[in-house]
């Protein structure tokens, strides 16, 4: 490419969370979150208390390297990072009145290294970390009182970080509570699975705190940026058929519902149609019903694969580790994981969003899961991840059509651009970054980073602002 779509100022990055980097579980304060007791990732049952096989209670160790993390990031150019606040090491139990001062200052120094980095933060305030002390004495989000929990938390935040952080996301991939009500909505799930109308309450009230958070963030900061966060899926029919396209619309549905409220301020009548015919009425009160008025700046979403839908039964059935169902697309190739993969459909997705919302929006989420293996190049320990390379190139040439479709996009965060602890499987094994770090599945390892073939390249890519992508 002689000339580049992505405009000035497009904000070129990577993502993490707390509680797949961080480690330090225990450590200055910080309260168990669920992630603590989820040694398998969401694939596996949860523990009454933190194991040794848990990897994330160490993480990667940036709780005490973030300074070298964030040094790496800069060095490839990142202009932005999302990162998140651990719920946790804020209000350890999460119904305290008052913060814990040393979790504050962990993040303040954080936000100092960005600063001196000269790279913007985009900070997540609650990523799948919810204190398991409020899913065990509150039922999680299906208690009303979390959003007052949650209310003050935020406001902690913006208080004391709003002066220095203009981009918030309020919940990550908050579609994912339905699919996931432990790990996205820290929901303990009673044999039998929890009941559809507790999860749509739920659901209610993550939003209801979310446009909550909003208004606070106008108030205290009110040069800060509010978006919200989902999981996106491009969903297409298996045939041509008119009840295979009404399967697709349905299902579409059941993710559009939140990016709908958050901008739009109010419930769909698809949504309430389903309430009706599922006989489920949820509490939703008049104050309520205003909050949802306090609605989002830009959109923000993750994207790592679309998939099919079929009216017919014989034909259903979820795809290989995808927590969102549906039905694998013949058409696509897979990751090892099961994840298909599907750049065109990240260029569909921005032009849905924008067409339906005409918001502002941000790729927080994108990458590919490989076991990567550790090799000597001229001397120096690298990941030759050509894979890694093709899958973000194919993916961001999409990006730059959506903007020559004239979809407005602020900018994209690669998920994750240090290898992590995977969410799903909670493995390291699973490895995301343009960094690699010396951890194994069985806790063993220096956790010394590396740099791999494609940090030179996304470096490549940052420096041209898109240019050296290959069409």
């Amino acid at each position: 490419m002689t000339t580049t779509p992505f405009p000035d100022g497009f904000l070129w990055g990577g993502a993490t969370a707390a509680n797949q980097i961080e480690g330090a579980y225990d450590e200055d304060g910080k309260g168990l979150s669920v992630q603590d007791v989820m040694p398998r990732g969401i694939s596996g049952p949860r523990t009454d208390r933190p194991t040794p096989d848990n990897l994330k209670l160490v993480g990667i160790d940036h709780y005490h390297r973030y300074a070298e993390d964030i040094a790496l990031f800069a060095e490839m150019g990142f202009s932005v990072y999302r990162f998140s606040i651990a719920w946790s090491r804020i209000f350890p139990n999460g119904d305290e009145t008052e913060p814990n001062e040393e979790g504050l200052a962990f993040y303040d120094r954080v936000l100092d290294e960005l600063e001196k980095h000269g790279i913007e933060p985009l900070v997540t305030i609650s990523h799948y970390e919810t204190p398991l002390h409020l899913a065990e004495q509150y039922g999680g989000w299906t208690n009303r009182a979390l959003i007052g929990f949650y209310e003050r938390y935020a406001r902690t935040l913006f208080e004391r970080f709003g002066n220095r952080v203009t981009y918030w996301l309020t919940f990550n991939e908050i579609n994912s509570l339905l699919h996931a009500p432990f790990m996205s909505g820290g929901i303990p799930i009673p044999d039998g699975g929890v009941p559809k109308g507790e999860l749509y309450q739920a659901m209610h009230h993550e939003l209801v705190a979310s446009a909550r958070a909003t208004r606070i963030a106008r108030e205290v900061a009110p040069a800060a940026k509010v978006g919200c966060m989902v999981l996106s899926m491009p969903i297409y029919p298996l045939s041509p058929s008119p009840a295979d396209a009404v399967a697709v619309m349905d299902a579409d549905h059941g993710n559009l519902v939140y990016g709908d409220v958050h901008t739009r301020g109010e419930y769909p009548g698809y949504f309430l149609r389903r309430l009706r015919e599922e006989g489920i009425e949820l509490d939703i009160t008049d104050e309520d019903r205003a909050d949802l008025k306090n609605t989002v700046d830009f959109v923000s979403f993750s994207y790592y694969m679309s998939i099919a839908e079929t009216a017919d039964a014989d034909k259903r059935g979820s795809g290989e580790g995808n927590i969102m169902g549906g039905v694998p697309n013949p058409t696509l190739p897979a990751s090892e994981w099961g994840w298909q993969i599907d750049p065109v459909g990240l260029r569909l997705v921005l032009n849905q969003f924008w067409d339906r919302w005409q918001k502002p929006l941000f790729i927080v989420e994108n990458g590919l899961g490989a076991r990567d293996q550790l090799v000597e190049v001229d001397g120096e320990k690298t990941v030759v991840d050509d894979y890694r390379i093709q899958y973000l190139n194919d993916h961001l040439v999409q990006v730059g059509e959506a903007l020559e479709d004239g979809v407005a996009v602020l900018g994209y965060t690669s998920w994750g651009c240090i290898d992590i602890v995977s969410a799903s499987t909670a493995q390291l094994s699973k490895r995301y970054g343009f960094i690699y770090v010396d951890r194994n599945d069985d806790g063993s390892g220096t956790l010394n980073r590396y740099r791999k073939k494609s940090f030179h390249w996304y470096s490549d890519v940052i420096r041209t602002n898109g240019g050296s992508l290959t069409r």
